[in-house]
């Protein structure tokens, strides 16, 4: 039967043939090549090599599977993994397996979890074919690093946080967009999220809303970057040279030094601290009150101030050295973007403060997983990861300067260093 939108430059025989082909035959040989070498370089303990490895071996099984395969991958396996995650976590079961690294079977499992052995035997088969679990034999398994890392709320709330109020909403684009014509979403009244979640809330009033919503969007939030450089680390931005050498007048112990607005629990500001202990002037923390409520006491331990505030409104801290903005610019559209910008631009004294925007900078080209996964959640919520050039439209047309864009390695989110025009 012919496709809804033309004739196909194929013939069924063609696609069928394809459908069980491999994707990309003719990458193959350069890719395996590729992974030899850079298995080398992964014994020889080269913390690069082991991202260049991973990325060289998903371009493998992509260009080894066939559209069949594809197919299913995408639309069973993905997708039921996840459903047997997130329930394995409501049930306790990487908890129960990870008490230590022994084998345990199903039938132990099931009494300390208090779960149907035939479910939990069903749910456990699926979790070892993804990788999740170690099958060592008959309804025998052992946890794995990932199960392990499961058993921290911190890591496992990324589940319940998407299932709960992310997934309907990326789920529903197809729909959303086949209904507003095909047209890039910016407006955050009107979304995906609502449609998909059947509400007149955005995302973000559902996080004012409801409690375990922002515990766990802020422990997702938290772990997001860990294990990933990160701007304040030596090599990536300098911070000595550009934040307190720089800076006239000096900077002393009563002035500010830099204001983390809507930095949630205070994560960056109490990895800034424990880099840079020594550094002089005032660190604050500024997120909704009812965020800064649940800010853990380590962070006023360390001399971090806490502050309650709405970045919509007139910025409370003036003449600071710098102001700093943590994946939250993605979150909103161009026109609420220029409201927060004006409120922080309004703060700054010229000549002396910056703006650091820490983000995602989509590159032209080769454009990496993890950010383009990102811009899709966010076109949900009618917002998106920008490109250099979005990023340089916006900040110029809000009176602001960009200085340099300091990047590390791909992927990892950018800092946008910038100052007043």
């Amino acid at each position: 039967m012919p496709h809804k939108h033309g004739a196909r430059n194929t013939d069924i025989a063609d696609v069928a043939q394809l459908a069980i082909s491999p994707n990309l035959p003719a990458h193959i040989p350069l890719l395996l090549d590729q992974i030899h070498a850079q298995g080398k370089e992964y014994l020889d303990v080269n913390p690069q090599a082991r991202l260049d490895l991973l990325e060289s071996a998903r371009s493998l099984v992509y260009a080894l599977e066939t559209p069949r395969e594809a197919i299913l991958r995408h639309c069973w396996s993905e997708t039921t993994s996840y459903a047997a995650i997130e329930t394995g976590i409501n049930v306790g079961l990487f908890t129960a397996l990870g008490t230590d690294d022994n084998p345990k079977t199903v039938a132990q499992l099931a009494k300390t979890t208090n779960v149907d052995p035939v479910l939990l035997g069903r749910i456990m088969k699926h979790l070892a074919a993804m990788g999740v679990l170690l099958e060592t034999g008959k309804d025998t398994y052992q946890p794995t690093g990932f199960s392990k890392t499961l058993t921290e709320e911190k890591y496992s709330d990324a589940f319940p946080l998407m299932t709960t109020r992310f997934t309907q909403g990326f789920l529903a684009l197809p729909t959303f967009l086949a209904q507003t014509n095909h047209t890039n979403p910016t407006n955050p009244t009107h979304t995906a999220f609502h449609l998909g979640h059947n509400t007149t809330h955005s995302f973000f009033e559902h996080v004012q809303r409801e409690p375990d919503t922002a515990r766990r969007f802020n422990n997702h939030m938290g772990v997001y970057a860990q294990g990933r450089p990160r701007w304040m680390d030596p090599g990536f931005y300098p911070v000595q040279q550009q934040l307190i050498e720089g800076a006239v007048p000096t900077i002393d112990a009563e002035g500010v030094l830099l204001v983390d607005v809507g930095g949630s629990f205070g994560h960056d500001l109490l990895a800034f601290r424990r880099m840079w202990p020594d550094l002089p002037g005032r660190l604050v923390l500024q997120d909704l009150p009812e965020v800064v409520a649940g800010v853990p006491a380590e962070v006023a331990e360390l001399g971090v101030e806490v502050l309650g505030y709405d970045f919509f409104t007139a910025q409370t801290v003036v003449g600071a050295r710098a102001y700093y903005l943590h994946s939250i610019l993605h979150d909103w559209p161009d026109d609420l973007c220029r409201t927060i910008l004006a409120n922080l631009k309004a703060a700054m004294t010229p000549g002396y403060s910056k703006l650091l925007i820490n983000e995602n900078v989509i590159p032209d080209t080769g454009a990496y997983w993890e950010t383009t996964s990102l811009d899709f959640i966010m076109m949900s919520i009618g917002s998106a990861e920008r490109t250099e050039s979005q990023w340089r439209a916006l900040l110029d047309g809000a009176g602001l300067r960009v200085v340099r864009i300091w990047a590390a390695q791909r992927g990892v989110e950018s800092l946008i260093e910038c100052e007043l025009v």
